[in-house]
């Protein structure tokens, strides 16, 4: 079981939390610091940071798994003998398992919870064509692909489809998208993480619901793929703002 699942970290959710639920998004899990929210694919939880701390607006490159101690009995079968390696780890959420990279860029892998049903299912009524995209920027981006390989991440071909910062794209069983990206200045175990948006339907038919619901919205014109800049909520609320969230066209499938 692998599901993309990004930590933001932010003094404003309630703002966040509007353009998720506008974008189609489910809120599963409500509490005063911390909530999560269901896409089609993949999982977003935001994290709360108080205004002005070195956190604040900044996003945790994460994954949710079934069980810890198969997934990092795996992770280390196949990162062996010198790349990924992955560590059961007491964190202050709960056990968790912390994955590191050849590069020493590291990450937590979460326990998931089983849906009502017992699957490892997200919200049936989240918004289907939604894909959760989260971002590694890697200062080795080899490392960091070998990486997503070790912990079961599936390759993506997308010729001529880059999204942005994008140098190779995984997708992960239980939803959700991975991308590695080249990390301009950073060294090694300094990587960082980004978040984004695929949408696999009428992009044109999403910007106009988002506008309809007072979001910025603005079409990326000459990008590689069909593109969308949503004003970020943690920034000044505008599309052209460096800081904007993506939303780009899913590819087709294969």
């Amino acid at each position: 079981m692998l599901r993309v699942r990004p930590i933001h970290f932010t003094s404003r959710l309630d703002q966040w939390e509007r353009l998720l639920t506008d974008l189609g998004m489910v809120k599963t899990v409500d509490g005063p610091t911390w909530r999560e929210f269901d896409a089609g694919a993949g999982r977003l939880a935001l994290h709360f940071a108080e205004q002005g701390a070195a956190d604040e607006g900044a996003t945790s490159f994460g994954v949710e798994v079934g069980d810890l101690a198969e997934f990092a009995r795996r992770t280390n079968e196949a990162g062996a003998p010198d790349g990924t390696t992955a560590e059961l780890i007491e964190a202050d959420h709960g056990p968790s398992c912390r994955v590191t990279a050849a590069d020493r860029f590291s990450f937590l892998a979460d326990p998931a919870t089983r849906a009502s049903d017992g699957s490892w299912a997200g919200s049936a009524e989240a918004q289907p064509g939604l894909a959760v995209v989260g971002v590694w920027f890697a200062a080795d981006p080899t490392a960091a692909t070998r990486t997503l390989r070790d912990i079961g991440a599936r390759p993506r071909p997308a010729p001529g489809r880059v999204a942005p910062g994008e140098t190779e794209a995984f997708t992960a069983k239980n939803g959700g998208v991975l991308m590695v990206g080249v990390g301009a200045g950073t060294t090694a175990g300094t990587g960082h993480a980004g978040l984004g948006f695929e949408y696999d339907g009428d992009l044109d038919a999403l910007r106009k619901r988002l506008l309809g619901a007072g979001h910025d919205v603005a079409v990326v014109e000459g990008a590689a793929v069909p593109l969308l800049h949503v004003g970020n909520p943690d920034a000044d609320g505008s599309a052209a703002h460096p800081h904007a969230l993506w939303i780009s066209e899913a590819p087709p499938a294969h």
